[in-house]
């Protein structure tokens, strides 16, 4: 989402009390360059397809960082925009069938009805049946989870089944691993292709692990970055650009033998980011987007000639979890929970969210229960 995601904007509201809630932890946008813990009501069940959920772990996404830094508008003292959790089902609704209370869950940050048109082609993102289609509220001790029959993904066991480290590739899957996957899937990834991954927060390295999990043959990862350059090739790069901007793509044709990439991941949504990204790919090459775009304007002419094409969107996660990237988890083939670095308490989320603001963490992993 956001800076290192796929994730659509959304207007951020005041902190809504529900009626008959007990008091929890939430954590509240007071202004920018501020998060901070407060006692508000517990959420309810407000609709038959509810489910409220006891966060185990959550964490800070790189999206958040656009409000923290005041970069979009957002409201003093409004509910968090976390989107990513792991959790426990503490209520449903009356309309749930497939969860119980006391199941264990990852909380996608889409909630696709799973038999629309667009569910079915596995892009839940646009579901064409919710317009509330996101979700915000994870930085708490408990969150109301609309829309929740078919899009969170059962987990077996419990929590205290599981190491800290498998925690952490399990949270993973809420949001960033599913999103680098997007990327690497509707940029057509295929055995044996040069994939460039432009972006080195948590969704770029995701990407390179996508990349590396669909088969590509060279995966070239643009980070300047030591720490994540690090992770990049632990994740599968085999050669690293720390260049931007034209040097960075000059430096791409280079080793490309001038003549691009099969397949380019943007994940960050800047300017320069998406210029780099449609300059590094071949004529007829795809570019993956999944950084929510912050340019307002694109020139599409270069692309027109270089046959460029160009998809992407909110990620599939619930899919991918689904159909994937939990069994390759649990199964140890992958442990994309690395990009977590630090690790705070719920009590410490300014701490969090400062650490992600100063690239301090690549990513941070917040412990609630």
């Amino acid at each position: 989402m956001g800076v290192n995601g796929a994730y659509a904007c959304v207007v951020r509201t005041k902190v809504a009390s529900t009626n008959g809630g007990k008091p929890m932890k939430d954590t509240i946008f007071i202004k920018p360059g501020q998060m901070a813990i407060e006692d508000v009501d517990k959420p309810t069940i407000q609709a038959p397809d509810d489910v409220i959920l006891h966060i185990v772990r959550t964490c800070v996404c790189g999206s958040d960082l656009w409000n923290y830094r005041g970069i979009d508008a957002t409201a003093p003292h409004s509910q968090n925009p976390g989107h990513e959790a792991i959790a426990t089902v503490d209520a449903v609704g009356s309309a749930i069938t497939t969860l119980i209370p006391g199941d264990f869950v990852i909380a996608p940050f889409t909630h696709g009805c799973g038999h629309c048109a667009a569910c079915r082609a596995g892009f839940e993102g646009g579901c064409l049946n919710h317009d509330d289609n996101f979700s915000m509220g994870a930085q708490a001790e408990y969150m109301r989870y609309q829309h929740a029959e078919w899009s969170l993904v059962k987990i077996p066991g419990q929590p205290s089944d599981y190491s800290e480290d498998m925690l952490k590739s399990l949270l993973a899957l809420a949001d960033v691993m599913a999103t680098g996957y997007h990327a690497a899937r509707v940029a057509r990834v295929k055995t044996g292709d040069t994939v460039v991954v432009v972006g080195d927060g948590a969704v770029g390295l995701s990407g390179v692990l996508s990349a590396k999990m669909r088969g590509a043959k060279r995966i070239i990862a643009m980070s300047r970055h030591e720490d994540r350059a690090a992770l990049a090739r632990e994740f599968g790069a085999t050669d690293v650009v720390a260049e931007r901007g034209d040097a960075g793509v000059a430096k791409v044709m280079a080793l490309t033998n001038g003549e691009g990439a099969d397949a380019v991941l943007e994940c960050v949504g800047s300017e320069q980011s998406v210029d780099t990204a449609v300059q590094c790919g071949r004529p007829g090459a795809t570019v993956g987007r999944v950084g929510v775009p912050h340019n307002a304007k694109m020139d599409l002419r270069p692309l027109f000639f270089r046959n460029t094409q160009i998809a992407g969107g909110p990620a599939s996660v619930t899919t991918y979890d689904k159909q994937v990237l939990l069994d390759a988890v649990l199964r140890g083939e992958i442990n994309p929970g690395k990009v977590f670095t630090k690790s705070f308490k719920l009590d410490d989320i300014d701490a969090a969210y400062q650490a992600m603001d100063k690239r301090e963490a690549i990513k941070s992993y917040v412990i609630v229960d």
